[in-house]
């Protein structure tokens, strides 16, 4: 795994570990003398692993990563990603009560009312954001709200495969156990 010309993990879906993305390019860095925030970065893997272990422990194993913290970017704001789930069990809520059974900040919730304003950031942010810096989507088909080149609605494995400027395709994280 490197990144290409544009900073970007060349178009694949990267399937690694935990452990093993703590070694990786992600969080070591290129080696090309730039300053890379490795600190930082473990910090967000450990704040990502608090939820990922949350989402495991519910049956949820399909979880993606992407965003600012798999591009050439020396500090990233957060982890973005987004998980494969259940239409049913989110609809009735009872996903989000078994995720929050578990986290003691009760953190799981996708309400636009629930996000909250963050000194210097435009977008309003949601809870788990705040405590962890990492935001990750329940994704059953629907569309994303993230808009590709022509305007039109993306679903989230389309929408985190491009990036959101240039659209340019680009690899994304795949966790596993």
């Amino acid at each position: 795994m490197n990144f290409n010309e544009y900073g970007f993990l060349p178009p694949h879906d990267y399937e690694i570990t935990l452990n093993e993305l703590r070694e990786s390019l992600l969080v070591r860095g290129p080696g090309d003398g730039e300053p890379w925030d490795v600190t930082w970065r473990l910090f967000l893997i450990d704040q990502l692993e608090v939820l990922v272990q949350q989402l495991w422990d519910v049956g949820i194993h399909q979880i993606y990563i992407d965003g600012s913290f798999v591009e050439a970017k020396a500090h990233p704001n957060d982890i973005d990603g987004y998980f494969e789930c259940d239409v049913m069990e989110l609809a009735t809520g009872e996903l989000e009560r078994k995720l929050n059974a578990l986290d003691p900040y009760k953190v799981w919730t996708w309400d636009s009312n629930s996000r909250k304003p963050y000194r210097g950031y435009t977008k309003k942010q949601l809870p788990m954001w705040h405590r962890y810096r990492v935001e990750l989507y329940p994704h059953f088909g629907q569309p994303s709200g993230i808009k590709d080149e022509y305007g039109h609605d993306q679903q989230f494995p389309a929408a985190f495969r491009k990036s959101r400027d240039t659209f340019l395709p680009k690899g994304i994280i795949k966790l596993s156990r």
